[in-house]
């Protein structure tokens, strides 16, 4: 059985990116990062995730202390209630964490390499998001460029798949994919905020509840 490390933040995308992996055979080894966000609900949905699923978990901590985000600095607030218009205007929000994809798959590639895995899969969609420059089809394509030419399993010939199933998904579809492959959404957390309930404002809370509106279904953490 082919092994993948799937980048799993606890959200709805990263979750239906592990029942993707999982309903495609591969032996899953999910990784996730606590980098000194402001909040930690998301990293207790997605050891819940894993639990729920049966496969290995592996946080990793680190800290970016020049900030750069609203998701990292306290004296910066996270945007609310903006138009459905705006977040998709392709203008990059002060929610965009610098550089942090490109951080997560870095550590991806090395646990990888570490395990013989034959694929990196994530969550990312550049459809019905934020803006952020790191989850648009040709930011994927130049990392599976760096994956070949910078670690030893690709310079060798065996390649390591960057795989982003959803990428050209809306969040409508998203949710229909999650729906039929039986992905525990409850156990999924979206908002910026923390606390026990989400805010139902920030730019993250408008595209679920948009996805889960247009798929016809409830969202179950409401």
């Amino acid at each position: 059985m082919n092994k993948a490390v799937v980048l799993l933040s606890g959200g709805l995308d990263s979750s239906t990116a592990l029942g993707w992996a999982l309903s495609e055979g591969y032996s899953v080894f999910t990784l996730n990062f606590d980098y000194g966000q402001k909040h930690s609900k998301e990293l207790k949905c997605a050891r819940d995730l894993a639990k729920f699923y049966k496969v290995p978990y592996q946080l990793v901590r680190f800290s970016l202390p020049w900030g750069g985000s609203a998701l990292l600095e306290k004296k910066l607030r996270v945007p609310k209630l903006r138009s459905l218009k705006k977040i998709g205007s392709g203008e990059i929000p002060i929610t965009y964490v610098p550089a942090r994809n490109t951080l997560f798959l870095s550590f991806a590639l090395s646990y990888a390499e570490t395990l013989g895995a034959g694929a990196i899969i994530i969550g990312a969609n550049a459809v019905d998001y934020s803006g952020y420059p790191d989850c648009r089809p040709q930011y994927m394509k130049a990392v599976q460029s760096v994956a070949q030419l910078g670690t030893k399993r690709g310079v060798e010939g065996k390649k390591i798949k960057i795989l982003a199933p959803l990428i050209h998904l809306t969040k409508r579809e998203i949710i229909l994919l999650g729906t039929k492959l039986n992905v525990p959404y409850p156990l999924t957390w979206s908002c910026y905020s923390g606390g026990k309930k989400p805010c139902g404002a920030c730019d993250s809370c408008l595209l679920r509840r948009k996805g889960f509106e247009e798929s016809g279904r409830a969202d179950p953490i409401y």
